[in-house]
Parts: C-alpha cells; sequence; structure tokens
C-alpha cells in the first residue's frame, strides 16, 4: 500500500515539473514571437495568423486527449512538443 501510494506522489510531481517545464518554454515562445511581430512585415502577419490557428488546434486536440481517456501527462507532453516546434522555428 505505501508503494501504490509514492508510486501516486512521484507521478503527481513528475507532471507538475512537466507543467512547469512547459510553462517557462511557453514564455519563451511568447516572447520570439512578440520579437517577431514588432519587426512587423509580411512575417510577422503570418505569425499571427498561425498564431491564432495554432490556439484552436491546440484546445482541440488537447480536450481529444483527455475525452478519449488520455492522460494530463500525454497532453502536456504533446503540447510541449508543439511549444517546442514552435521554439526551434522561431529561433532561426
Amino acid at each position: 500500500m505505501f508503494a501504490s501510494w509514492m508510486s501516486l506522489v512521484f507521478d503527481a510531481t513528475r507532471l507538475g515539473l512537466e507543467t512547469a517545464r512547459l510553462g517557462y518554454e511557453v514564455q519563451t515562445v511568447m516572447t520570439l514571437r512578440l520579437l517577431k511581430l514588432a519587426r512587423g512585415g509580411k512575417a510577422a502577419e503570418r505569425e499571427a495568423r498561425r498564431m491564432v490557428s495554432e490556439k484552436g488546434f491546440a484546445a482541440a486536440e488537447t480536450a481529444m486527449i483527455l475525452a478519449t481517456g488520455g492522460s494530463a501527462k500525454k497532453a502536456v507532453r504533446r503540447v510541449r512538443s508543439r511549444v517546442g516546434n514552435n521554439r526551434r522555428r522561431l529561433s532561426r
């Protein structure tokens, strides 16, 4: 019984750390996007459109993961993957 309780605590801690890491990565992407938007031009317009469309898609995808019985860990991992892709793309 103690082992299963400890496993639950460790899983919750891992999820908390993953979520905190996601928060940091999201702030990085927000900063990179704001810099791109501040430069203006066609690239900024494309980024603004992309940003808005990605929000809706990400929300729907996350809802689908959770609605079909996926775990919060899986949802966070998926969102972190997308955020990481954006960070790499915006850092070029």
